[in-house]
Order: structure tokens, then C-alpha cells, then sequence
């Protein structure tokens, strides 16, 4: 079953995400942004199962809890973000040239990389998101011994269909994909970039996508910091992680230039700043862990940032393009798109992440006092009422 959204730009497909694909066509999608299960709970797979011995030995012994699956969730157990068949799939429906860029989990994301090298992508890189709001999931043992460590980043994996053409100008001009948004991805800054690093690149300015424009001898100082593959969630923990070689905080700031629409403001896209330059968390990008205004009252365990999600499409996906995402959720890849003016192709297999999607895309547009009234109603909560800022409710 197909569903349309906000003017037809969104796309939901229910049902599993193999026998979707399976009916679009060849080269039609030029990215895919994701956060495919990660498979924390095979335990589910060899022991899981409704008459498995291990599970029946009490609510809440070892094997019964870890064949709940991750969170109390079945679906994060199988495997299908390690099977080559999967990427495969994702990899025919791309076009030449295409990103894709897959959360993963840092025990195991590994095997995901091998999947989807063999289902025929070419790994560019993996993206590190890193957080301060990780607790260890470790097992205390006597005289200080445990056995985890906190976590305190994501990895995302970055890969790319193999080019059809000789070069990848030559595939940005037949596909329009192959290359990334480089400009519209950079980090704010107030540092003067016109020396040091960036004087041997004074070249014409182009479009942020690798096409050049403007007459010879053209020239437009960088607007920002080169993106890195590193990105980070603002706390006080990451930014005090890194060394501070300038004289300010190193705190978070909005650029100003660019605020964020998932957030209630009026402009399409975020791009995040810091108010000092050196060796701080400056030169990465920030964006908040997920809030209630990401969430909207979903109960879904790893719901992404919206403004994260749309620092990735846009980084990927050509002007106008079509993003997808095999393994939706509560279809946040979705909203990012909307809000960077590309469509989405999302599919969801789940009808409690089905509905989440249906009530994201109904609140795309909603402002924030609509958007906290809907999170609460959807968790069950009381209604919420703005108040004023002065005197009471007349």
C-alpha cells in the first residue's frame, strides 16, 4: 500500500522494504538516508522464538529479556542490514553515482560496511556523531571492573554507487549524483577563510554541486568550514572533549543565517556555528540529540534528529531530488526532505512506526505549539496550552 504526502513530495510504502523496492524502478532515486536496525539482539533469532526453551525461563531472566530485542523491539533482531541481497536492492533503485548514508552501531557496523561493499557500493567514508547523553550498559564487578564503556557516538557509513561515466563531472552531468553538497553543508564561522588552508583553492565559485559557474576571475570567500565527517550534539560534555586553542567558550550559536523550520522558525535549512574557531568543537557540525519536537510523541527507541537528517540529505541529494529511505521509522528522513525541498520515498514495514509517519507529515508544516500539543496527546499526556509570558489567562 502507497501513501501520498504534502502535495505528493512524501511517499510512505508499507510493507517489507525488499518486496517494495523490488517494484521501482532501475536508477530512479538519487540518495538514500537511513537508520536501518542494528541488529543488537540476534539473540532474538536463535532463541527468541514463541516456543524456545531459554525465553520461558522467567520474565526476567537473561535470554527472556535479550529476545525481547532491543528496547522490548522484535524488529532490531534478524539481519537484514548485514545481507548483501539488501544493499543490493538499494544500490539497483540508485543512480550512478549515488550516496547513501546508513546509521549504524558501533559493535557491529562493520558487518553492515561488508554488505554493502558486496552488494556492489563503494564505502567513501563513515561519519562519526558524537553525544554526551550515552550511559554504559555495563555490568559492575568488584574493585572498579566492569564490562562496556560509555558510548558516546554513531557511526554513520557513507558509500556510493559505482559512476557510469569516465569521471564524476561527467556523471554529475548525465545523473546530477555523484558528487556532494559541499557548500551547503559547510559550518559557519566568523574566521576570515580567505588564507592559510584555503588560499591555494581561490577558484570560481560554483553551485555547491560541483558545477562551475560565473566568468574567469570570479571569486567568493568560502561561507564556512569545509564539513567534516564528524558531527556532534552541542552538550556540555563533546565540546568540553575538545581542546580550545581560541579565546572564547567554544558554546554553540546559530549562525542566524540559516535557522532551522523543524524547530518553528521560517527558513529551510540549519546550519550551526560556534563562537570560536581554533581546535573546539567549532568545526563540526552540531545539531541537538532528538527532542520532543522530533519525536511527536513517537516511542520509537532511535529517533534521529530532524536537523541531523537534514544536514545528511542535503549533503547527498541533488537540487530537487528524490531521497530515499528503505527502513523510515517515524519517517524523519522524510520530514528533513520535505524541509530541504527534495521528495522522499519512505518505507515502513511496522503499522506503530506507519502511524507515527502519518502523524510527522500531517505536523510538517505545523508550528511549534501545534507540533508540542500533538507529542503530548500522542504520548498520552495531558493537553498542552501556551501561556503568556505576563499576567494570566484572561
Amino acid at each position: 500500500m502507497m501513501e501520498s504526502f504534502l502535495d505528493g513530495r512524501v511517499l510512505l510504502h508499507s510493507g517489507d522494504m525488499r518486496e517494495v523496492l523490488a517494484g521501482l524502478p532501475d536508477n530512479s532515486i538519487d540518495s538514500c538516508v537511513t537508520d536501518p536496525p542494528y541488529h543488537l539482539t540476534s539473540i532474538v533469532k536463535r532463541f527468541g522464538a514463541e516456543n524456545a526453551a531459554p525465553a520461558k525461563h522467567g520474565k526476567d531472566g537473561a535470554f527472556a529479556r535479550a529476545s525481547r530485542g532491543f528496547m522490548g523491539k522484535q524488529w532490531d533482531g534478524g539481519e537484514i542490514a548485514f545481507e548483501p541481497e539488501t544493499w543490493a536492492e538499494v544500490l539497483r533503485v540508485l543512480k550512478p553515482g549515488g550516496h547513501v548514508a546508513a546509521f549504524g552501531a558501533t559493535k557491529n557496523f562493520g558487518f553492515m560496511q561488508n554488505a554493502m561493499t558486496w552488494g556492489g557500493f563503494e564505502v567513501r567514508d563513515v561519519i562519526a556523531w558524537l553525544f554526551g547523553s550515552g550511559f554504559p550498559k555495563s555490568h559492575n564487578l568488584p574493585d572498579g571492573w566492569g564490562t562496556a564503556l560509555k558510548p558516546a557516538f554513531e557511526p554513520i557509513v557513507l558509500a556510493r554507487k559505482p559512476l557510469s561515466e569516465g569521471t564524476v563531472a561527467a556523471n554529475v552531468l548525465r545523473w546530477r549524483t555523484g558528487a556532494l553538497n559541499i557548500d551547503a553543508c559547510r559550518v559557519g564561522t566568523d574566521e576570515n577563510l580567505n588564507g592559510g588552508a584555503y588560499a591555494a583553492t581561490r577558484t570560481r565559485r560554483d553551485d555547491g554541486w560541483g558545477m562551475q559557474r560565473g566568468g574567469a576571475g570570479e571569486y567568493t570567500p568560502p561561507s564556512g568550514r569545509w564539513p567534516a565527517n564528524v558531527c556532534h550534539d552541542g552538550s556540555d560534555e563533546v565540546v568540553g572533549a575538545f581542546p580550545l586553542t581560541g579565546a572564547s567558550s567554544g558554546r554553540p550559536r546559530n549562525n542566524g543565517e540559516f535557522k532551522s523550520v523543524s524547530k518553528g522558525r521560517d527558513l529551510p535549512h540549519t546550519t550551526f556555528g560556534h563562537e570560536d574557531a581554533g581546535g573546539s568543537a567549532a568545526r563540526f557540525f552540531y545539531s541537538a540529540k532528538a527532542d520532543a519536537d522530533d519525536r511527536i510523541g513517537s516511542k520509537h527507541p532511535t529517533v534521529k534528529p530532524v536537523d541531523l537528517m537534514q544536514w545528511l540529505v542535503r549533503l547527498i541529494t541533488p537540487p530537487g531530488g528524490t531521497v530515499l529511505d528503505p527502513f523510515a521509522g517515524t519517517g524523519t528522513t522524510g520530514e528533513a526532505a520535505f524541509r530541504e525541498g527534495f521528495n522522499a520515498v519512505l518505507v515502513e514495514r511496522e503499522a506503530e512506526y506507519q502511524a507515527d509517519i502519518r502523524r510527522r507529515m500531517k505536523l510538517a508544516e505545523a508550528g511549534p505549539d501545534e507540533r508540542a500539543r500533538e507529542s503530548l496527546k500522542a504520548a498520552g499526556k495531558a493537553d498542552y496550552t501556551p501561556m503568556p509570558l505576563f499576567g494570566s489567562v484572561a
